[in-house]
């Protein structure tokens, strides 16, 4: 039966969040759900076991929200991001328009940036590309997605994300596990990615379809979605309303220049996983002052956090 609750538990906040329901509300009642199933008291588990689980979740990890964030915002500021897309753009042509705009979008989710940053800034890009490629503009998110919320994401070793640096402590594991696989997988993402957007763009060309008319202010509308940002903060560290605000600069950063933050990240973050830490004496992680830890709970975390 605990197992049972455990799984309508989760089936319920998957299916609320789709919904727009906030995780912050969600999460507390999946995990009542699921101690009421498994006979287990219930203000114990809630006070007791989920917030103090959830407490520490959000103490090992919040430097790399906080980081992700300063980074992501500090990247499309400078316009860092769009002159990586223009870069990305121009040496691929108009006859690449949807590789250029994945890899765009990889290139920048890899180095670091918010995938949130990451698509505000490329749809702009996108909008202009297909339109003079004649590309329905439907495959724009679908083309942006497979960039910055696939195979960067979750498959590519080294990547900076959550959902790459979450269960590194639980393994003692490093950014980079599984090189291999993670390579594999990666690649299997992307071929198949790209072979289904460009059976879409023909069948779109065979039937005589063409990029469409634009929404007028679709960005800022987006960005102003309550729905939107509710899902954006609870998902990841990045604020869509926050796309407003600061001071972007009128004009894009030198490509080398640009470049260069991301190469840092990736680079610090291999050499910190695989050359410091590992030399390091930290057996004073051990003590309970520090939570007595071992390296391996922690190593991926700091490197990110070093990287970032």
């Amino acid at each position: 039966m605990g197992l049972l609750g455990l799984l309508v538990g989760l089936g319920l906040l998957v299916l609320f969040a789709f919904r727009g329901w906030s995780v912050l509300l969600l999460a507390p009642f999946a995990a009542l759900v699921a101690a009421l199933f498994g006979g287990e008291p219930l203000l114990a588990n809630l006070t007791q076991v989920f917030m103090i689980n959830a407490a520490g979740f959000l103490a090992q990890f919040f430097p790399i929200f906080l980081l992700g964030a300063v980074f992501g915002k500090l990247m499309d500021d400078s316009g860092a991001v769009m002159s990586v897309a223009r870069f990305m753009a121009e040496r691929l042509g108009e006859q690449r328009v949807i590789l250029a705009v994945v890899l765009a979008g990889a290139l920048v989710t890899y180095g670091g940036v918010s995938l949130f940053v990451a698509f505000f800034v490329i749809v702009p890009m996108a909008r202009s590309l297909f339109r003079a490629a004649s590309i329905p503009r439907r495959l724009i998110p679908a083309a942006i997605v497979l960039g910055t919320s696939t195979f960067t994401m979750s498959a590519l070793p080294g990547t900076p994300s959550i959902q790459n640096a979450i269960p590194m402590p639980f393994f003692g594991t490093t950014p980079f596990a599984a090189p291999g696989l993670g390579i594999i997988a990666s690649f299997i993402i992307l071929g198949t990615g790209l072979w289904w957007l460009h059976r879409a763009e023909a069948a779109a060309r065979r039937a005589g379809e063409g990029y469409g008319e634009d929404v007028e202010g679709a960005i800022e509308q987006a960005a102003a979605d309550e729905l939107l940002r509710e899902r954006a903060t609870t998902a990841r560290e990045f604020d869509p309303a926050e796309l407003q605000h600061g001071q972007r600069s009128d004009q894009a950063s030198p490509v080398l220049s640009a470049m260069a933050p991301l190469v840092v990240v990736v680079t610090v973050n291999l050499v910190m996983s695989l050359v410091v830490l590992p030399r390091l004496d930290v057996s004073y992680l051990a003590e309970q002052r520090f939570g007595a830890t071992s390296l391996a709970a922690v190593a991926g975390v700091w490197s990110v956090v070093v990287a970032l």
